[in-house]
């Protein structure tokens, strides 16, 4: 849908296939970063709205969890306004679920579905090394990307353990026995 109204025949707004366009080394810098980011736009916002739906149901429910628990009702009946109740005690509580799935959702975005993405508009990606060197069984590179992707899983796990403690300050890793 994307590609029809927006780089498609019918508007053409957005370039299908490339990172940059065949005057690149002509332009300004300013020029080639503007240049970039408008190659960019579609293939970014194909990854993003396939895994948003996910993020958002998940988001959804957890608020819908922590509106009907006990400690909502006895906030509210201690009279405090709904902001103070949604920011103060619902937010903390549903936002943890959320962060949890957080790191799963993103390599979901961009490992997922990268290789069809990478595809779709001709770009040379981490997704279509990885999989053009399995089907070469060129092991080097398949060792490589696997390495690359798990550094990145590895990272935004550490990426949300700290989020955790900014969302909700009495969760504390340190005293945990081992």
């Amino acid at each position: 849908m994307i590609v029809v109204f927006a780089g498609g025949s019918y508007f053409d707004w957005f370039p299908l296939r490339g990172l940059t366009s065949n005057n690149f080394d002509e332009l300004s810098l300013l020029g080639k970063i503007g240049d970039y980011f408008w190659h960019l736009t579609l293939p970014v916002t194909a990854l993003v709205i396939g895994n948003f739906a996910t993020l958002t149901f998940l988001t959804k429910n957890s608020f819908l969890d922590e509106i009907n628990k006990q400690y909502v009702v006895t906030a509210r009946a201690k009279g405090l306004t709904e902001n103070a109740v949604l920011y103060g005690h619902i937010f903390r509580n549903a936002m943890l679920l959320v962060i949890a799935g957080l790191p799963a959702a993103v390599l979901g975005i961009f490992f997922t579905g990268s290789m069809l993405v990478e595809v779709i508009f001709s770009l040379d990606g981490l997704g279509l090394l990885g999989f053009e060197s399995i089907v070469n069984r060129d092991y080097p590179v398949v060792f490589g990307t696997l390495f690359i992707f798990s550094l990145f899983g590895l990272i935004m796990k550490l990426v949300s353990d700290i989020t955790y403690t900014l969302v909700d300050p009495r969760i504390d890793f340190s005293s945990r026995e081992n």
